[in-house]
């Protein structure tokens, strides 16, 4: 008995690790495979630009545009799989690949294209007069001998926005005049999450630019948020081990229809409609899956959900000594009093003493050092900051400060605080009349 058990859990080991594998592989990685959801119009879209380019010698510039994790990587990966399955295309065209993260200035830039189209050798110790110069020469090495043969590139610029801060904008110039003009077919595709990105190019760059934008924002409905959520968590029709497969595609079609799995969902929806955010707690999910709990259930979606909305700052909380729990509630206390005016540390010191007069038996009197290292301690831990920068005359006790959580976050955190004495528990929810 205890044999076919342990025979099944290694079975179940060898099935979860290719599950783990396969899922994990879907959420990190922004792979051509996956299913693009909600943006079938605007891939279209990018699909015949890409295609007038690579296969009719067409220049062309188009930016695209959605907040962070709308899929807009995924939109031009999709596409140029696509396109490079064509054959004519796939031996002919060239990516080139930039971010603005990485290129952080045209010089770069240009020696990451020179190197991405593999053209060092053709460069060699050649010295250019100028930026267009260099550009045209590594274009011009590209062409197999008429303007119509010559191959066409596609240039992917990633964070589009931090290239408009180089320089004179020469990289954005050169590469916009090029799908102007009549010379080597280029396309340059831009991803930025900046809407307002047209207005931080310069009047010659703009003009120059097709001012054809594709707008990614999350379009789909809830129906569809939980379609979604079940194809990226059901396994595919090949996966090796076929009846753990079906369990588990049956597990996830339940819990798609589960009611609290949909409230989990809803309220998520609500937060933050991009796929992004929804990967991150499937992968939470996906952590609890071990060979002794071989499926997902609706409480480890539960436990995933509790640990993405959780509050850092909160969590900080729970980890301060009780003296310096007061001294938040004290600052608590002053902002009420004076309208989330600034405080400084002789404030914070007094009430805190007016409360261990009235309390001296549940909390010990601290001596005003020990109180002001706390103080300092709660600063370095950014709950509280100065408000103007500290000079080295100014004496500490007497700086402005603020403090950077709200009654909530105070109120929820004291809730679950451990052995919390009860005076200072009820020196929170008091009103101020006893002042």
């Amino acid at each position: 008995m205890s044999n076919r058990k342990s025979k099944n859990n290694l079975l179940h080991g060898e099935s979860l690790s290719q599950v783990q594998r396969i899922l994990r592989e879907r959420f990190c990685h922004q792979s051509p495979h996956n299913n693009l959801f909600g943006v079938q119009v605007q891939y279209k879209h990018l699909l015949e630009l890409l295609k007038r380019t690579a296969v009719h010698g067409e220049s062309n510039s188009v930016l695209i545009v959605g907040p962070r994790g709308s899929g807009k990587t995924m939109l031009i990966s999709h596409a140029l799989k696509e396109l490079m399955e064509i054959e004519e295309v796939s031996e002919n065209v060239l990516q080139v690949y930039l971010n603005g993260l990485l290129q952080i200035n045209d010089k770069i830039a240009l020696k990451e294209i020179t190197r991405q189209l593999h053209l060092e050798n053709v460069v060699g110790d050649k010295v250019f007069g100028s930026f267009a110069e260099n550009f045209s020469f590594l274009l011009e090495a590209l062409k197999k001998g008429d303007r119509t043969s010559s191959c066409p590139v596609i240039f992917i610029l990633d964070e589009f926005d931090l290239f408009a801060h180089h320089k004179n904008q020469t990289l954005l110039y050169n590469l916009f005049d090029i799908s102007q003009s009549a010379q080597t077919p280029v396309a340059v595709v831009g991803l930025t999450c900046r809407l307002d990105i047209l207005e931080l190019l310069e009047k010659r760059v703009k003009s120059r630019f097709s001012h054809r934008q594709i707008h990614l924002m999350n379009s789909f409905g809830f129906p569809q948020y939980v379609k979604i959520f079940k194809e990226q968590l059901s396994l595919p029709a090949e996966f090796p081990d076929k009846l753990f497969a079906e369990k588990w595609n049956q597990t996830i079609q339940g819990l798609s229809e589960d009611k609290s799995v949909r409230e989990i969902l809803l309220k998520h929806f609500n937060v933050s409609k991009n796929l992004r955010s929804l990967h991150m707690l499937l992968m939470l999910a996906l952590n609890r899956v071990t060979a002794s709990h071989p499926l997902v259930t609706a409480a480890d979606l539960t436990e995933a959900a509790q640990l993405c909305s959780m509050d850092s700052k909160a969590n900080v909380v729970h980890g301060l000594s009780v003296l310096e729990i007061c001294l938040i509630i004290a600052m608590k206390h002053l902002n009420d009093i004076y309208e989330e005016e600034p405080f400084n540390f002789q404030m914070v010191y007094n009430e805190f003493q007016k409360f261990v007069q009235r309390k001296a038996h549940s909390v010990y009197a601290f001596e005003k050092p020990v109180v002001l290292k706390a103080f300092e301690h709660l600063q370095q831990l950014e709950l509280i900051k100065p408000v103007e920068r500290t000079s080295v005359n100014s004496q500490r006790e007497y700086q402005l400060m603020r403090l950077l959580l709200d009654n909530t976050q105070i109120m929820n955190a004291l809730q679950k605080y451990p052995n919390c004495p009860t005076d200072v528990r009820q020196w929170a929810t008091s009103s101020l009349s006893w002042l």
